[in-house]
């Protein structure tokens, strides 16, 4: 499965050129397959930044899961199991949002996607791809 950070999902969204072109293509292709896949703490983290003017979007954030949903993006449960292993992350930083994403990915054998340079450089995290490229 494929992990998408919570960026990249917006990038994917909006059609950011930040996403590179290999990662758009692995995006694809996991979709493709139903192997593509986002946190559930992401729509968590989309609400907030929508809630702090940080981020604007186009339709209703319920509306837009379910549309993403639909498509075939999975969603990936915050399970007690995650919650604790994102809790005992060593050496990781302290961001709530970014800890449980990487602990899903680690949880479901996921790789993660991000473009996040503190999470590309965790040497624990071996399953990444730079969405930048």
């Amino acid at each position: 499965m494929l992990l998408l950070d919570t960026h990249v999902l917006v990038w994917l969204d909006e059609g950011n050129p930040r996403l590179g072109k290999i990662a758009l293509q692995t995006i694809i292709e996991a979709l493709s397959s139903g192997q593509l896949g986002v946190a559930t703490i992401s729509f968590w983290e989309v609400a907030m930044l929508v809630e702090k003017q940080r981020l604007t979007m186009q339709t209703e954030l319920d509306v837009w899961r379910s549309d993403l949903l639909r498509t075939g993006l999975l969603e990936v449960p915050l399970r007690g199991t995650t919650a604790i292993r994102a809790g005992q992350l060593q050496l990781f930083h302290g961001d709530p949002a970014d800890r449980m994403i990487v602990a899903s990915a680690i949880e479901n054998g996921a790789t993660l996607m991000t473009a996040d340079t503190k999470i590309l450089s965790w040497n624990v995290l071996h399953q990444k791809i730079d969405a930048r490229l």
